[in-house]
């Protein structure tokens, strides 16, 4: 197969994983009655750990007040709270709550099972080049929307999705 093939190919197969993890996601959060970009949030949580707000409005490209509403809709459901930063009590933190995580992460389980599946096929040169172009392609910047925003696919870090 020509390098122009593979490159077509590569982008097909990642359009169809992208579109398989956004309607998997909406269809968890529905299940678990939150919104789409309510479940991203609880991504972003899970790969980074407690947030400000300001931060996730800069992760996600959201305003304030759009993150704020986002944020009440994630306590309401127990998923998150707002604490107070240790070191700074001027600061609030957004922070998962492990417990309403551990059971989001159960709609993940089987799309996680199928991702080491398919990464323990692989030896540890192949590992390296999808590691490097899953890199490359989270840390370029070209997310469509502000930077990082991008990284959040799956609902917890475990997710595998």
């Amino acid at each position: 197969m020509e390098a122009d093939e593979l490159r077509s190919e590569i982008s097909m197969s990642t359009l169809r994983f992208i579109a398989d993890v956004v309607l998997h996601n909406q269809a968890v959060a529905q299940r678990v009655g939150l919104g789409g970009s309510d479940s991203q949030f609880l991504s972003l949580l899970g790969i980074h750990g407690p947030l400000t707000p300001g931060r996730l409005a800069e992760l996600t490209g959201l305003t304030t007040g759009t993150v704020t509403g986002v944020i009440d809709r994630l306590e309401r459901a127990g998923y998150a709270r707002r604490e107070r930063d240790v070191s700074d009590r001027r600061k609030v933190l957004v922070t998962p709550v492990p417990e309403a995580m551990a059971s989001l992460t159960e709609h993940y389980r089987e799309h996680g099972e199928h991702l080491d599946a398919v990464l323990r096929r692989r030896n540890t040169a192949q590992l390296r080049v999808i590691a490097d172009f899953l890199a490359e392609l989270t840390d370029s910047g070209s997310s469509g929307s502000s930077g990082s925003a991008g990284r959040g696919s799956g609902t917890t870090a475990s997710s595998g999705s």
